[in-house]
């Protein structure tokens, strides 16, 4: 999010493009068209307050990645009622898990405190994400493909709530800090960031699927994993 809003040519360009493409040369087919699987995201929806967004809500993405996802979400609706291309949008949360990029949140956070660096950390971290494992993602997926429906969008929640300041609280605390958290803190402003997403997935849920990663446990093995590798 923080790169689109820097440069969002990079995000129109594979997110809108790149689909666009990919679309175009599908409705060239005329026999065995495969079925468009697109990976879409919760942001599409914007922020809530309360309560948690549906499949069926509209879509008010607040920043330029977010407005690329909705965009490609368009795309594969439109190239579906024109050219009868058969689709499976999902929409997953927050991601976390062992090789994400690093500049995300938890592999970000490791490597400032291992290089000695104050962690950035938007808005004091009161923004609020659903956390969910890129394992449970890749589950959900496949649970998709064999249990659910073309035609359909599909939600994919970890239902697991966390300002980010806990999150980087569970941190520290890793690395031994549990006091006076504010010296190994720097507070920063995002333009645009959203206060709270959260995406009902009883849908998913009906098909049989539950998210299988506990988040404490998984967040140590993360923790260990880029203490000891680094990766820049």
């Amino acid at each position: 999010m923080d790169n689109s809003i820097e440069d969002s040519d990079s995000f129109v360009h594979s997110n809108i493009n790149g689909v666009h493409n990919l679309l175009k040369l599908i409705a060239k087919k005329k026999q065995r068209r495969p079925v468009f699987l697109h990976y879409s995201t919760d942001e599409v929806y914007g922020d809530i307050v309360e309560g948690s967004h549906t499949e069926l809500d509209l879509l008010k993405p607040s920043n330029p990645y977010s407005a690329t996802k909705a965009a490609a979400d368009q795309l594969v609706l439109a190239w579906s009622r024109t050219h009868g291309i058969n689709y499976i949008i999902v929409r997953p949360t927050n991601n976390y898990g062992i090789g994400q990029y690093v500049e995300k949140l938890i592999p970000k956070s490791v490597k400032f405190l291992e290089i000695g660096r104050k962690i950035d950390l938007h808005n004091n971290g009161t923004p609020i994400r659903t956390w969910l494992h890129a394992a449970d993602t890749a589950r959900a997926t496949i649970h998709i493909i064999n249990s659910g429906a073309v035609n359909e969008i599909y939600n994919i929640s970890g239902n697991l709530e966390l300002p980010n300041i806990e999150v980087v609280k569970k941190i520290l605390a890793h690395f031994g800090i549990q006091d006076n958290i504010e010296h190994y803190i720097e507070p920063s402003v995002r333009q645009g960031q959203d206060v709270r997403y959260s995406i009902d997935d009883t849908k998913l849920k009906n098909l049989g699927w539950q998210p299988q990663a506990i988040f404490d446990i998984e967040l140590e093995k993360i923790v260990e994993y880029y203490r000891n590798n680094f990766v820049w």
